[in-house]
C-alpha cells in the first residue's frame, strides 16, 4: 500500500477516534446503575452517568418477574431528572451516587478526559498545519499528541470503570447491577483509534528505512506523503 493511501486511513481514522471521544465526554451513559425490585405495581430509580452529571428515572414495574431483579430496562416510561456534578465547586459537597468517595474518582476521570481533549485539538492543529504547509515533520509532534490524547482517554476510561465498581460494592448505596453503556462504548474505541492511529501517524511521518545496510537514514531518500 502507497504511503499517501496510509496517511489518508489513518488520518480518516483519527478524526473516527476524536469524534467517538467527543461524543462519550459530552454525553451521560457511560454506566447504568439499578437497584433490586422488590414489588410489583410501584416505582424503582434506575440511573444513568457520564463524567458531568447523573440522571435519575423513576420507572413503574408491574411485571412479576422482574422481582428480585434489577430495575430497568431505561426504555419504561418515567420521570426523568437530571443533575449536574459539582466537580470544582469548593467547599460544597457532592451527591455523586450517595457516596463521597465517588467525588473523587469523578473529579479524576473529567479532569484527565479533558486533557485527552485538549491533546486532541494540539494534535489537529499539527496535522492541519503539515497539510496546508506540506511539511511531513509536523506530522510526528501530531502523531505524538494523538498517542497523548489515546493514553489519557484509556486512563480515563479505566478510572471510571473504578469507580462503577467501587459504587456496586459499597454498601451505603442501593444499586445492585450495572452495565455499561454506549458512552462507554464509544469512550474505549475513540481511545484505541487515538493510541494505536497516532502511533501509526508517528511511524509514517520518520524517514524512510535505508535500503541498503551501508545506508543510514539520512542518506535514504525522503518519502514525500503528498
Amino acid at each position: 500500500m502507497h504511503k499517501k493511501t496510509k496517511l489518508k486511513l489513518t488520518l480518516f481514522s483519527l478524526v473516527v477516534g476524536m469524534l467517538c471521544m467527543f461524543i462519550a465526554v459530552v454525553s451521560d451513559h457511560w454506566a447504568v446503575l439499578s437497584p433490586m425490585v422488590e414489588q410489583v405495581n410501584t416505582t424503582c430509580e434506575a440511573a444513568h452517568f457520564g463524567l458531568w452529571r447523573l440522571c435519575k428515572k423513576n420507572l413503574y414495574i408491574t411485571d412479576l418477574e422482574q422481582v428480585g431483579l434489577g430495575c430497568g430496562p431505561l426504555s419504561l416510561p418515567g420521570e426523568h431528572n437530571c443533575t449536574y456534578f459539582r466537580h470544582f465547586t469548593p467547599g460544597e459537597e457532592s451527591e455523586i451516587l450517595d457516596v463521597k468517595t465517588q467525588r473523587e474518582y469523578s473529579i479524576s476521570a473529567a479532569a484527565i478526559a479533558i486533557f485527552s481533549v485538549a491533546f486532541m485539538i494540539l494534535g489537529s492543529i499539527c496535522a492541519l498545519a503539515a497539510l496546508v504547509k506540506g511539511k511531513d515533520y509536523i506530522y510526528k509532534p501530531a502523531g505524538m499528541f494523538y498517542g497523548f490524547a489515546g493514553l489519557c482517554a484509556i486512563v480515563s476510561v479505566e478510572v471510571m470503570r473504578q469507580s462503577v465498581k467501587r459504587m456496586i460494592d459499597s454498601e451505603e448505596t442501593i444499586w445492585i447491577q450495572y452495565y455499561y453503556s454506549w458512552s462507554f462504548a464509544c469512550a474505549v474505541s475513540g481511545c484505541i483509534l487515538l493510541f494505536v492511529c497516532g502511533l501509526g501517524l508517528l511511524i509514517l511521518s520518520m524517514p524512510q528505512m535505508p535500503r541498503n545496510p551501508w545506508e543510514t537514514c539520512m542518506d535514504a531518500e525522503p518519502e514525500q506523503m503528498e
